[in-house]
């Protein structure tokens, strides 16, 4: 791995302790621009101390991020073996280039990505795992996915639970081969339920703890040719009749 997609597989990661290592050191740097004047001597000595501790918090950082690209490579490795990429829990913000390079010669069939901060899949995914069955994308920022998911002609299963999502990405219906889907725990209000019943090869299809309007819910509930979970609609005060 040369040095450029090094730093390219660091700025994929997001770790909670660098991300406040860089607000206290931006801070002490304000802190030395607006204390002058009169303070020259405390502010020349504060401004050593800060910079022993600015130098001390790089290097743990820098420790830290380092094991996080370390263990991503190793998931890597692991993939090559078993042709499933796990880099669930791996702090990415997104997918960084140097496991496309990795994979590249990898047949991948799983792919786990849950439980990251990942806000945004790129073409690039797709088209580079054409042959995944199962892909988890639960537990991350996403609020949508690209056109270029229909590549995934062999895609079975999908989880984009615990995301963004407002609405059941449309996409995910074009994919003939996709039977089950779960897009529980969103904000997801409308659904195209007749596209839903439609596309033919959805068997499951999970929307719980999704906001569904009254006539989505409802409409939802009737369908009989799909297994579809759903979370017991909370009546509006305005509903009730017997006020």
């Amino acid at each position: 791995m040369n040095f450029t997609a090094f730093i390219e597989f660091l700025n994929s990661l997001y770790i909670e302790e660098v991300e406040r290592a860089s607000r206290v050191n931006n801070q002490e740097r304000i802190a030395r621009m607006v204390f002058t004047g009169d303070f020259n001597d405390d502010v020349e000595n504060f401004g050593q101390e800060s910079n022993r501790r600015q130098a001390m918090r790089t290097a743990r950082c820098v420790k830290i991020l380092g094991k996080g690209v370390v263990k991503v490579v190793h998931r890597c490795d692991q993939a090559k073996e078993n042709n499933t990429l796990d880099l669930s829990d791996c702090q990415l913000m997104q997918m960084p280039d140097a496991v496309y390079h990795l994979m590249r010669n990898t047949p991948l069939v799983t792919c786990n990505l849950s439980s990251n901060v990942i806000a945004k899949i790129p073409p690039k995914f797709p088209l580079s795992f054409s042959l995944i069955t199962e892909l988890d994308l639960s537990n991350n920022r996403i609020s949508a996915l690209p056109q270029e998911m229909v590549n995934c002609s062999q895609l079975e299963i999908i989880n984009i639970s615990s995301n963004s999502f407002v609405i059941l990405p449309h996409v995910l219906l074009d994919i003939p081969s996709l039977a089950k889907i779960n897009a529980g725990k969103n904000f997801i209000a409308d659904v195209d339920v007749e596209a839903v019943v439609s596309c033919g090869n959805i068997e499951q299809l999970n929307l719980e703890g999704n906001p569904l309007n009254p006539t989505t819910h409802q409409q939802l509930q009737d369908i009989q040719s799909i297994r579809i979970t759903l979370s017991p609609r909370q009546r509006e005060e305005w509903e009730d009749l017997s006020i």
